[in-house]
């Protein structure tokens, strides 16, 4: 057990960050990924190798983004089979989906910047608010070692918003010490400076990293500036125990275009949309985190970790007519229990535990001045407050080749809400549920296996989606819709990791990441007037095939290539007008495609590093999407796309310097295409303002120098 902890670095909610699993990625970058049985992942609460996981999981090393900017965290997931990862402006505003869930985030009413229904954690640390919306300004990838995706339901483990979890490590593997220098510039007044340093101390380590952006943006009123800080340390506590504290802080100004008619588009899919831009639609967000972790053992067959952490955060925004400020401070913890014990001839790995967050604070809105700056009317003072909190327990064993885990979860989410105008309006609204898991893996060979889960999840309304209807509700004078019922899903995968090396011949290295799934949801949330107001009361089918392919081939030649091909459908879907102010009226969309997911994904790349010239690597890389409906009634069309990019790499040393310079050309072929779209979009003119224009042509240069001792 002491072993165990001494390679744990953070625990919080019981997410151990591997520094095992991260040497584990580094030493094989070059190979197609890696001996599946030494790398250490943590979907379970538990660090366990990836092969002994009965769920679809991902890890990516910074060696898959090597040549590209960095900036978001879509070019980090472009491998992930089951995800949807969409920049919308080239910065850190993605709209990112997990196998459906998160669709309605970005791009959809009052969640520019944020996604929703993904849960996303740093250093251990959740991101995610207690309302499942998750804003990304803590997150770029030039401060990330490590990034790892549960890509089944992972609601009976981590609670609302557990439709997926994406994990991310800020820690560097440092012996001694490190620093690095990273310059990066690029067409559309892209600017990326980067300083890193770690250093090791003992048995623990500590590191800081800071980034600064400037960014002009593709497209008019798309430009951005963000600096950021992201900081840690552990340290040993004797023997038997380790502390961690992670740092966080980030100050992030981005404007936001909008989107475009398909008339707007075919003629300049550049401008910004009339109305954005004359209100200087807009966020600038403060905000920083502190999390302290504890992760010890009590004697041998038991270990205790806790989390705790602050986040305070001052945002502003220019939004729909309006001036907003939100002072708000997020706070939460975990802890849980491990034991481990013998029944009979069965070894028991078990844990339990708990953990919560909660979040408050004031909203003021006013009405917009000259030049969209704050006015002096203050039409909206309120306060906003959600809480999740939740428990868990799960047992893990092995029957020979068989492991299995069987777990549970309680979840109690809740809003508050007060009028400091109107306080009649007043309302608080929990919901509860209790959401099991169970899956068996069975590994057949080393690096290989096979596994088969279920996993039932909940997740709650959105705080922009908490709005009540205008009419039809017992009592219209309440600021949360007391119509709204939890979101409901259950998931069955089943799935086949295969690691294989050949002697000879072309193909060396062979890594198969295969997954089979399907999704019911009940209580899907269904938009009403453009999301102003949404009942959930639909109920949905998703189900498809993932597959990621990874291979080494002789002559230094590397390919990737990572596909999502889904069915994605409204079981029951029924519109009534009643809330709308015309009762007996209805409209049924029974049987039509889910918004906002496209039914294929496809990534691919080929990379070569010459073995006569082994410090220069080049590589080409293709994206494809397949078209997709943008609302629910299946009107409006998003053409799919197939973009390529290239790049080049040249690497050397000098001492104890390392240097790397690397140039690439996104969308190599400048093609024209929609990168994104809003989802049930509103109209104007009869046209409905859907459409994101994609990058163009676009040349980024970066030098990064490391020196380490």
């Amino acid at each position: 057990m002491r072993a165990r902890l001494s390679r744990l670095l953070f625990s919080g909610a019981g997410l151990f960050c591997s520094t095992r699993g991260a040497a584990a990625l580094a030493q094989q970058a070059d190979t197609a990924s890696g001996k599946l049985d030494t790398v250490v992942v943590t979907a379970t609460r538990e660090p366990r190798s990836l092969t002994q996981v009965p769920f679809a999981v991902s890890v990516v090393n910074p060696v898959q983004w090597r040549n590209r900017s960095g900036y978001g965290l879509d070019q980090a997931l472009a491998f992930v089979p089951g995800v949807l990862a969409q920049s919308r402006y080239g910065t850190h505003d993605i709209r990112l989906v997990i196998r459906g869930f998160g669709v309605r985030g970005a791009g959809d009413r009052s969640n520019a910047g944020t996604s929703r229904g993904i849960r996303v954690l740093l250093d251990g640390i959740p991101e995610t608010e207690p309302d499942g919306r998750t804003a990304f300004d803590h997150v770029d990838l030039s401060t990330i070692e490590r990034v790892e995706v549960l890509r089944s339901n992972g609601s009976a483990a981590w609670g609302n918003a557990g439709g997926g979890v994406v994990s991310l490590s800020s820690a560097p593997e440092v012996a001694g010490h490190m620093v690095e220098a990273s310059q990066q510039g690029g067409s559309f007044g892209l600017l990326r400076s980067a300083v890193r340093g770690g250093v090791g101390v003992g048995s623990g380590k500590a590191w800081l990293n800071f980034t600064r952006s400037t960014f002009d943006g593709w497209r008019q009123h798309s430009d951005a500036s963000r600096t950021m800080l992201v900081a840690g340390s552990v340290s040993s506590l004797g023997s038997s125990g380790r502390l961690g504290i992670s740092l966080a802080a980030a100050s992030n100004l981005f404007r936001i275009p909008g989107p475009l008619s398909p008339s707007q588009f075919a003629s300049d899919p550049r401008q910004a949309n009339p109305t954005y831009l004359q209100r200087d639609e807009r966020r600038f967000n403060r905000l920083a985190r502190l999390g302290v972790t504890l992760d010890q053992n009590l004697g041998e067959r038991h270990d205790l970790s806790v989390m705790v952490f602050l986040n305070p955060k001052y945002l502003q925004r220019s939004e729909r007519g309006t001036y907003r400020d939100f002072t708000r401070y997020h706070v939460g913890g975990s802890a849980s229990w491990g034991a481990r014990f013998s029944l009979g001839a069965v070894e028991h790995r078990f844990r339990a535990g708990g953990d919560g967050a909660y979040q408050d604070g004031a909203i003021l809105f006013y009405n917009l001045g000259p030049g969209a700056t704050r006015g002096t009317t203050l039409t909206t003072n309120k306060r906003e407050g959600a809480q999740n909190a939740g428990a868990y327990v799960q047992d893990e064993f092995q029957l020979g080749s068989w492991r299995v885990l069987l777990g549970a979860r309680y979840d109690d989410l809740a809003y508050f809400y007060a009028d400091r105008i109107n306080p009649a309006i007043d309302a608080s609204k929990r919901f509860r549920r209790v959401s099991p898991r169970g899956g068996v893996s069975y590994q057949f060979a080393p690096g290989s296996s096979l596994y088969a889960s279920y996993g039932a999840g909940v997740e709650i309304p959105a705080g922009n989606e908490t709005d009540p209807p205008p009419t039809g509700i017992p009592n219209t004078a309440t600021a949360i819709n007391p119509l709204l019922d939890p979101i409901l899903s259950n998931t069955v995968e089943v799935g086949l990791r295969r690691f294989v090396s050949f002697q000879g011949g072309v193909l060396r290295n062979l890594a198969v990441d295969v997954a089979l799934y399907s999704i019911t949801v009940n209580g899907e949330p269904v938009p009403y007037s453009s999301g102003r107001f949404y009942l959930t009361a639909g109920e949905v089918s998703r189900g498809g095939l993932e597959l990621g392919l990874a291979a080494d081939l002789i002559g230094g030649i590397s390919a990737r290539l990572a596909g999502t091909f889904s069915r994605n459908t409204y079981d029951r879907y029924r519109v009534d007008s009643t809330y709308l102010g015309a009762p007996g009226r209805s409209a049924v969309l029974d049987g039509n495609r889910v918004a906002g997911l496209p039914p294929r994904i496809v990534n691919s790349s080929l990379a070569w590093r010459p073995p006569a010239v082994s410090w220069l690597d080049l590589e080409v890389g293709m994206q494809h999407m397949a078209d997709y409906f943008a609302d629910d009634r299946n009107v409006v069309r998003v053409p799919g796309f197939t973009v390529w990019r290239a790049a080049v790499g040249a690497q050397g040393r000098l001492g104890d310097v390392s240097a790397r310079l690397s140039a690439s050309i996104e969308n190599l072929t400048d093609r024209t295409y929609v990168g994104s779209a809003f989802v049930n979009p509103d109209y104007s003119g009869g046209q409905p303002l859907v459409y994101e224009a994609g990058l163009p042509r676009s040349f980024l240069l970066g030098l990064t120098l490391r020196r380490e001792r």
